[in-house]
């Protein structure tokens, strides 16, 4: 076959690093924000943060190129591109932004308030239950299967795999069954009370076994735990409960309220969780009959370019120093645009989704509307998968609470005049009649859709019982109780 030459045109799409940036920013939540932010300033010389708190301001920047077109020829206007090459990254054009950020300064407050104010410490489960193991009089033989038992003990608190693991340790350690048996009863009695349980039921039995004797409905709880299959725990047909244990429903009802307080999880009291802390990106508040969306001003610091380092900038000078800190110069006028960027995003999302929730801020779930991220982009002539960027991790503070703004984003569902509603109203309309029904016979999901019906919804029992689940609601057979 005959090689040759050719030349072939096409045509595709790239992302500037600078848009890359801006992107990738825009979806970040408050916290991870700061976070950028606290790395931003501590790699980047022209960075700097004003003193007090308030909206991130990039007027900076602005009266900075002015200041700059104004000076000499003598020389020290940088420069500098406004744009970057299409097809590279934004690590591969600042060296500086590859290298992993230095850990946030101890000095700086408001990062560690966000952080580590929220932070358990707690030790660890598998250290506790080992400390307590060398504490207590095992032989050599018995310390050492007891590390294979604490060590197969998972984050719960829970053992898993016993078959196994004891047919295991039988064969190396050349013993039996009841060698095992004997040791893992002992670890059973370690703090937390429960842990080393086989099963949910074991460890609730475990934990009523460490109660008091004379504790209320105790031999029954046991009983209940080690014989009864748990869902009865759940059943609101105490009646037929009670029957069939041949007890009185009063005393049915106090060991179910005394198993409700035993842990199913002891474990997790040792586990290092960081609590949802949820800082709101937009406030709504009611003023003068109409409603106002603003951004959080405190979430960010105030920057701007530092000008001291500025003026050192020259544009005949090609040292590494100059290179650094013309790469740092560009690098800080793309941060500064891309924060502006995203905030002027952000809130053009918020007040879009505002206007068109108007109902639900003023009336409650029932009242809102259909709304999906296609709505939202075609309004402010932006594509999907930017509405997408905006509203994730993002939180909304409103009248009614704290939202986060896919909240109100809700698929359509057809009405009998030719109309549609959402979601979520349809689920709060089947909380509130479930709320309301009669104790003695509740709704079925055919009688919820039938309900629905009537108010100008329709929607399939299959539909009814999706959102029902989705709610957390019982089915109808558990939501029943005995007419007094």
């Amino acid at each position: 076959m005959k090689q040759s030459l050719g030349l072939n045109l096409s045509h595709s799409l790239t992302m500037t690093p600078a848009l890359q940036q801006a992107i990738r920013m825009l979806q970040l939540s408050t916290l991870d924000l700061k976070s950028e932010i606290q790395d931003a300033l501590e790699s980047n010389v022209m960075l700097e943060a004003e003193d007090g708190h308030g909206e991130i301001d990039t007027r900076e920047a602005t009266r900075a190129e002015q200041l700059e077109n104004q000076r000499t020829s003598s020389g020290s206007q940088a420069d500098i591109p406004e744009d970057l090459p299409v097809d590279a990254d934004w690590n591969d054009i600042y060296a500086g932004s590859a290298a992993p950020a230095p850990a946030p300064s101890s000095e700086d407050d408001d990062y560690w308030d966000y952080r580590q104010a929220n932070l358990t410490n707690t030790p660890d489960l598998h250290a506790h239950l080992t400390w307590q193991a060398d504490m207590h009089p095992f032989s050599e033989v018995q310390r050492a299967i007891a590390e294979h038992l604490i060590d197969a003990i998972n984050e719960h608190g829970l053992l898993e795999d016993w078959h196994d693991l004891a047919d295991r340790l039988v064969t190396d350690f050349s013993t039996d069954g009841n060698a095992i048996d004997t040791v893992l009863t002992e670890i059973q009695r370690f703090d937390p009370p429960g842990v080393g349980a086989r099963s949910l039921a074991e460890c609730l039995s475990i934990q009523l076994q460490q109660m008091p004797a004379h504790t209320q409905a105790r031999d029954l709880a046991l009983h209940i735990a080690d014989n009864e299959p748990l869902d009865c725990l759940t059943a609101r047909d105490h009646a037929a409960v009670a029957q069939r244990l041949g007890i009185d429903i009063g005393l049915l009802k106090q060991a179910i309220a005394l198993i409700q307080t035993l842990q199913p999880h002891p474990g997790e009291a040792f586990s290092d969780l960081e609590s949802g802390y949820v800082v709101p990106e937009v406030f709504v508040t009611r003023r003068s009959a109409r409603w106002h969306v603003a951004l959080n001003a405190d979430i960010a610091p105030r920057l701007r370019i530092n000008s001291q380092y500025q003026a050192l900038v020259k544009r005949a000078d090609k040292s590494a120093d100059q290179t650094t800190l013309k790469s740092h110069l560009q690098e800080a006028r793309f941060f500064l645009k891309s924060l502006k960027s995203r905030n002027d995003t952000l809130l053009q999302v918020a007040q879009t989704i505002v206007q068109a929730q108007r109902a639900f801020l003023e009336y409650g779930e029932e009242a809102m509307k259909p709304l999906v991220l296609r709505d939202v982009a075609e309004q402010l002539d932006i594509h999907e998968s930017t509405v997408s960027r905006a509203t994730a991790n993002k939180y909304m503070q409103t009248p009614r609470g704290i939202l986060e703004l896919k909240y109100f984003f809700s698929s359509h569902v057809s009405t009998t005049d030719g109309g549609s509603a959402s979601a979520t109203a349809i689920q709060a309309m089947i909380k509130r009649m479930v709320a309301n029904e009669p104790a003695s016979k509740p709704l079925s999901d055919s009688k919820l859709a039938d309900l629905l019906l009537d108010n100008g919804i329709r929607v399939a029992r299959r539909t009814v019982a999706k959102y029902r689940e989705a709610m957390v609601i019982a089915p109808s057979r558990e939501r029943r109780q005995p007419a007094t």
